[in-house]
């Protein structure tokens, strides 16, 4: 893990940044940044020992914060049901220039994307590079945010070579952990006996366990490059929400019904070739199916399966 550095993590409230922050914070002066509109959140956050400065990224109000940061992990992100554009676009892509502008002297800085981004492909089982196409996934969750972290990444892009400042854009895939996550998620609906839904059938991810992004992060960091690297964040085995039901069906000892939900325009499966983040950081050390029980027992006690 980093040590001794000085570090600016956006976003230290959510699913990935806080567990991330929490754990940084023993060897690093930590400064969170966010608007903490949840209550609780900013507590929760300092509880850690994070200096936190309370900011709206779409206002570019950064008086309070720093400009001497070593290092700076920008992974904050607005996702919204909405079809407001501009406000994503403020809000995903020009405040990541800002931020960087603001930090321009780190050493390196790293920027949260999404494998959102890949344009669909009508193969589920397509394997992702960080060179396939981009497009509009159109999410019905969340119908900006692909455009705006597209847009994103351009400016990311940008400020590396304006600033001279070392960026590594992550392409997050399925992250998950005992704060949350898809395959979380999933486990939640099953605890209150609601079937999982999901869009494709098989409809498979390369799921992440939070403790393998926690343990990345440096060498992501010192493979930050002048122009920007993009690399795939991902786990390294392919797994399919049915199978990952599966799993969660023995761990919990409860019937789950995986109901498929086509829906056109969108990613049908999202598989990531991870040959150049392997480089990088080498092989993950959680197998998704030990992540996955211990996200269960964090979230909903005990498991059924000791096997």
């Amino acid at each position: 893990m980093l040590s001794g550095e000085k570090i600016l993590i956006t976003g230290p409230a959510g699913q990935i940044a806080f567990p991330m922050a929490a754990s940084l914070a023993a060897d690093n002066e930590v400064w969170g940044l966010a608007r903490f509109s949840e209550a609780g959140s900013r507590q929760r956050v300092e509880d850690t020992g994070i200096r936190t400065v309370v900011c709206d990224l779409a206002g570019g109000d950064l008086d309070g914060v720093p400009q001497d940061f070593t290092v700076v992990l920008h992974l904050a992100a607005y996702q919204g049901p909405d079809l407001d554009y501009d406000h994503a676009i403020k809000v995903n892509a020009e405040a990541t220039g800002l931020i960087l502008q603001h930090c321009r002297t780190a050493r390196a800085a790293l920027v949260m994307s999404t494998h959102s981004v890949y344009r669909p492909w009508d193969d589920p089982m397509h394997v992702f590079l960080e060179t396939d196409p981009l497009g509009d996934v159109h999410s019905t969750h969340c119908p900006t945010y692909s455009v705006s972290k597209i847009g994103q990444e351009a400016v990311a892009r940008f400020c590396a070579r304006a600033f001279d400042l070392p960026v590594v854009i992550a392409r997050m895939n399925a992250s998950f952990g005992p704060e949350g996550g898809l395959p979380a998620l999933h486990a939640d609906a099953v605890a209150r006996g609601e079937n999982i839904v999901t869009r494709w059938d098989p409809c498979p991810y390369s799921p992440i366990h939070q403790t393998d992004i926690n343990d990345q992060t440096e060498a992501l960091i010192d493979a930050a490059g002048v122009p920007a690297l993009i690399v795939n964040w991902a786990g390294d085995e392919p797994v399919t929400v049915q199978e990952w039901g599966a799993e969660i069906e023995r761990i919990s000892g409860r019937p789950v019904t995986v109901e498929a939900r086509p829906i056109e325009g969108t990613l049908r499966g999202s598989i990531a070739d991870n040959t150049l983040r392997k480089s990088i950081t080498g092989p993950c050390r959680v197998d998704w199916r030990e992540g996955l029980r211990e996200t269960w027992e964090a979230r909903h006690g005990a498991a059924a399966s000791t096997a």
